[in-house]
């Protein structure tokens, strides 16, 4: 079931898949399902539609890319939002990490647990609605959803766990730029890392030293000032991977100082070098 022949016509294809799909769809789910049957002989067919979209699966190759995008390893919790067929589930599990995969239709998910048998994989199927199903434990997300159901799950993924890793299959999530883009036979993968919340007003403690520190936030992308005396001082290089913070400024007495840390919550931990000279302990406080 994998895309392999001429990049027009399956460009092709896939417009006239996605426009169905907007025809199709009735409302709450995720990936594309197939309707009804039942028996082990079950087989579901490529543009088939489903409760939202038509089915479509991602190529094993680039499913291969969205795990080594989200670098998927035996620590991880991988969680297939509108899991189809289980590819991409029993791919995970392959990778030692616990993996699960969330489908609204029923047919799919025996089809899945079938295919996870014969595949030797170790992933789980639930059948589920992935805006009704918790997913809140997963370190990996993987899906292959229309636009407006990104959209409809962004807000609840922006408030996982900082760090936890999102990866999807040919659409974006709008403002909210991707961290990685990878392209294969033209399919387009995308990775966002889900970023700390750290705008607002902190107490930046420098061991005997106090700063206000602001910082403005726009999903991973961060700026903000320090307030020194008499002075508002502009971050340099401030960045937000996950819970990893940095940034530098220069002080009231010119000297550049580049902070490391992490974020937990309304904390900050981590350390501050100073040019030339020994690197020591900062924290900050929010509120």
């Amino acid at each position: 079931m994998t895309y392999r022949a001429n990049s027009r016509l399956c460009k092709g294809m896939v417009a006239v898949l996605f426009c169905l799909g907007q025809l199709v769809g009735l409302g709450s789910l995720g990936l594309a399902q197939a309707q009804s049957s039942s028996g082990s002989d079950y087989t579901p067919t490529v543009g088939q539609p489903g409760k939202d979209v038509v089915w479509v699966p991602t190529p094993e190759d680039l499913v291969e890319r969205m795990l080594q995008m989200a670098q998927v390893g035996a620590r991880d919790v991988v969680m297939d939002l509108g899991s189809g067929d289980g590819r991409i589930a029993i791919a995970a599990s392959k990778r030692a990490a616990k993996a699960v995969g969330i489908e609204f239709n029923p047919d799919m998910v025996n089809l899945s647990r079938r295919n996870n048998t014969r595949d030797s994989g170790k992933a789980e199927f639930i059948n589920g609605d992935v805006f009704k199903t918790d997913f809140s434990s997963a370190t990996v997300l993987t899906m292959y959803l229309l636009p407006q159901l990104n959209m409809r799950l962004r807000p609840t993924i922006l408030d996982m766990k900082p760090g936890t890793r999102v990866v999807a299959h040919q659409f974006n999530m709008e403002d909210w730029e991707a961290d990685e883009v990878s392209e294969i036979d033209w399919r387009r993968a995308y990775l966002w890392i889900v970023p700390a919340k750290v705008g607002g007003s902190w107490k930046l403690d420098l061991g005997g030293r106090t700063l206000e520190l602001n910082l403005n936030q726009k999903f991973q992308k961060i700026e903000g000032t320090v307030q020194l005396p008499k002075i508002k001082a502009g971050l340099r290089d401030a960045h937000l991977r996950g819970d990893a913070i940095s940034f530098s400024l220069v002080d009231d007495r010119g000297v550049r100082l580049d902070f490391r840390g992490k974020v937990s919550g309304n904390r900050i931990e981590g350390t501050v070098k100073p040019e030339n000279a020994p690197e020591t302990k900062f924290s900050a406080s929010k509120g």
